[in-house]
């Protein structure tokens, strides 16, 4: 099961730009290499020339105008694709543009063309025939194919790094980007397309600094010796600038003078005169997390970042890197960055943190996301190594007959294929099988899965789930959305209107019968629709923190077994946020909880929600603590409701409910106890499971989402924790009379 073109990572944007507009700017040669905020574009062509509107991951990119320069490897389309070629051995012989100088003009005449050539492929990218399609590279791609000696000879072409270079183009190019954030999968070459950026970046600028961090010093190192310092000896020389120090240095390549474009007009300058006052280094760092702070850099190539282990933080490190790329509010510089995750446990936590809040589709006033950067995730059958054919194409099931492969070798099954049989070998290691999800993840859910033993709930049917929902066009079960009184009248009637920007997921909406029924007594409001469901919430009481941190608010509505239209016993609603202020989310809990007209649970240890029900007259909207009779409830809890969330007993009680109800609605039941093995658990909401695998009943204050839903399932079982009423041991004997005749008689 997979979504809906999952297997496309980029789709193009027909009529994007008004046809008249793009024809007259392309005439004038006008468009702007960077964000155009008119057509909400980024533009990575340097012509001044746009045809092609790309979207990847969110983002629109305009691609370069092709012109009549398309390379053509061969005629038949079948025998077109990308093809190295060998720098001419003439050229070879030269190791430094002193040695150039030294040639008569008659040969540099012969080879100058070819020089120029090979710069404007640099910096303008290249056009070429890929079975039979005419298919653009961006410059820093070509550099890496053409010009990247790599621990196999020189890189194979994929369309995956096609993709993932023309993203870092457009990264580089937008002015509100700080980089990118890539969730690869093992052996994806990212390692040494971070290096050949380094090295390409490195040689280009003048009085910058390029930097690098891994997952521990040693790695840094080994990335800086083993790939970009032999990568920058390897170049031609054209592309090759002057260097200070060892030809195999330990720390620092350091350029004296980055290397300039050699063309038809300076061909015979001598370079002596600028040798001095320069300086541009790439360098590496030591993990920590104050890593070049105070540094200027041009250039961060973060490699592993989804691995480093306490006490070093790759959340703490990027908040201090951040300031390094940027000068007041000019961003200056940017960030490569991209791993496979550990387990949640060993790092991963932070990771996903970070990638989460590189989300294109979150963005604060200043268009900027959460982090900054840009996150890009690429699925695992799109850069598995053997399944690619010779035109970059990655194979995805077993083929009729065998194809091609880059490599020249037979592929004779599918990358999905393969990857589904590994997984069926796996399932009974719980914890092997997670590793293998890590390392090549077909959604973003496999990437951070964590281990089983740091789980307190059955992760199986937890990522069951997760796995099907991945595969779920999830608008079709859960839209996002907004509650609002009509007319702005509060306490009239809750209308709910579906909205990309809303706070809520619902699954469900009750029918125009069950919406917006309460009935008053003595002044104060009570639900009618405690029979078909109930809400749990996790609130809080302070609208901001210092630093702007603090948990979110999180609300669950949860229906149980019922005769109404309405599903049984599955969760429809899930809100995980923390708006501008406390009282937003006390309202906008009230008009779902109004909406539904349902009751809800909430923890007492913050108060402010509880009496904001109370005070505007909605106090029996909210419930007693299940697990005590009404009158052995304090006095604050007969005044506001509520459970506190102090009791050991009501910890464990809260942890058994998530995970009964785990057992029995959630993944599959593979024994049959409560539901046909065929039939996968309706849980849609994969913020929610993925709180539940991650769940720590000793540190809960971290998971809103698992307090609030578990929360939910009590108040829909409050029968069951109430206690039994105790036996009276007092012993009641009455005497009994015999009145028959004149006198009563006592019975003995």
């Amino acid at each position: 099961m997979q979504k809906e073109d999952q297997n496309k990572l980029y789709h193009v944007i027909k009529d994007y730009i008004p046809k008249a507009v793009l024809a007259k700017k392309n005439r004038a040669k006008t468009w702007i290499y960077g964000y155009n905020d008119k057509y909400d574009v980024v533009v990575i062509s340097k012509t001044g020339q746009i045809q092609d509107i790309i979207n990847i991951n969110g983002l629109a990119i305009a691609l370069p105008k092709c012109d009549d320069k398309v390379f053509q490897r061969h005629t038949k389309k079948e025998n077109q694709y990308w093809e190295r070629h060998e720098l001419p051995r003439e050229l070879s012989r030269i190791n430094s543009i002193f040695q150039w100088n030294d040639r008569p003009p008659a040969f540099k005449n012969k080879w100058i063309d070819y020089i120029e050539q090979e710069f404007d492929r640099r910096e303008l990218g290249f056009w070429f025939y890929n079975n039979g399609v005419k298919t653009y590279i961006s410059g820093a791609h070509y550099m890496y194919l053409q010009w990247t000696s790599i621990d196999v000879g020189y890189p194979d072409f994929r369309e995956a790094n096609r993709i993932f270079f023309l993203y870092w183009e457009a990264c580089k190019a937008d002015s509100r980007c700080f980089g990118l954030d890539y969730l690869k999968i093992r052996r994806s070459g990212f390692s040494f397309m971070g290096s050949s950026e380094c090295v390409n970046t490195g040689t280009l600028a003048r009085d910058s600094r390029v930097g690098i961090l891994s997952k521990t010093g040693s790695d840094a190192k080994k990335m800086f010796t083993d790939k970009v310092v032999p990568i920058a000896n390897r170049l031609p020389f054209f592309f090759k600038p002057i260097q200070d120090g060892m030809d195999k240095p330990k720390t620092e390549l350091a350029f004296r003078v980055p290397a300039s474009k050699i063309t038809k007009k300076n061909m015979y300058d001598d370079v002596d005169e600028e040798l001095t006052g320069l300086d541009t280094t790439i360098d590496w760092k030591n993990t920590d997390d104050n890593s070049y702070d105070g540094e200027k850099l041009l250039l961060l190539v973060h490699d592993e970042s989804g691995k480093w282990i306490k006490p070093n933080n790759i959340l703490n490190n990027w908040r201090v890197t951040k300031t390094c790329l940027r000068l007041g509010s000019k961003i200056i510089g940017k960030c490569m960055m991209g791993s496979t995750s550990n387990a949640l446990g060993k790092g991963g936590d932070n990771f996903k943190k970070l990638f989460e809040d590189s989300n294109l589709s979150t963005r604060n006033a200043n268009g900027q996301t959460k982090s900054g950067l840009y996150s890009l995730f690429i699925p695992m059958e799109w850069n598995m190594e053997g399944f690619i054919d010779r035109y970059g194409m990655p194979v995805f099931y077993k083929p009729d007959k065998p194809v091609v492969g880059v490599d020249g070798e037979w592929i004779k099954n599918g990358a999905i294929d393969y990857w589904k049989a590994e997984v069926d070998s796996l399932k009974k290691d719980a914890d092997a099988l997670n590793e293998f999800y890590r390392q090549f993840p077909r959604t973003e859910s496999h990437a951070f899965r964590d281990e089983s033993k740091a789980s307190l709930f059955n992760l199986t049917k937890i990522y069951q789930q997760i796995d099907y929902n991945d595969s779920l066009i999830m608008e079709h079960h859960a839209t996002k959305g907004r509650f609002y009184w009509k007319d702005g009248v509060k306490d009239s009637e809750v209308i709910w209107t579906p909205d990309s920007r809303g706070r809520f997921k619902v699954s469900w909406t009750a029918n125009k019968g069950l919406t917006n029924k309460k009935i008053q007594k003595h002044g104060v409001y009570f639900p009618i629709n405690e029979h078909i469901g109930a809400f749990g919430c996790d609130s809080y009481d302070i609208s901001g923190t210092v630093g702007g941190g603090g948990s979110n608010g999180a609300l669950h509505g949860l229906t149980k077994y019922n005769m109404e239209e309405a599903p049984s016993n599955e969760f429809f609603l899930e809100y995980v946020a923390r708006p501008q202020t406390a009282e937003i989310f006390f309202e906008e809990v009230l008009m779902a909880c109004v909406f539904y007209s349902m009751p809800i649970l909430v923890e007492n240890n913050k108060p402010r929600l509880l009496y904001h029900f109370k005070n505007r007259g909605y106090r029996g909207f909210c419930m007693n603590r299940p697990d005590k009779h009404y009158n052995k409830l304090s006095k604050t809890e007969k005044e506001l409701g509520g459970i506190p969330n102090t009791s050991e007993d009501v910890k464990q009680s809260h942890a058994a409910a998530i995970e009964s109800y785990i057992e029995k609605y959630v993944g599959i039941d593979l024994d049959s106890v409560y539901r046909s093995p065929d039939e996968m658990g309706s849980m849609y909401f994969t913020r929610t499971l993925e709180d539940w695998a991650r769940f720590d009943i000793s540190s809960r204050t971290k998971f809103d989402a698992s307090i609030s839903s578990g929360l939910a399932i009590m108040a829909n079982q409050k029968n069951v924790y109430l206690p039994e009423k105790k036996q009276s041991k007092i012993s009641l004997n009455f005497a009994t009379y015999n009145n028959k005749g004149i006198l009563s008689e006592l019975i003995r």
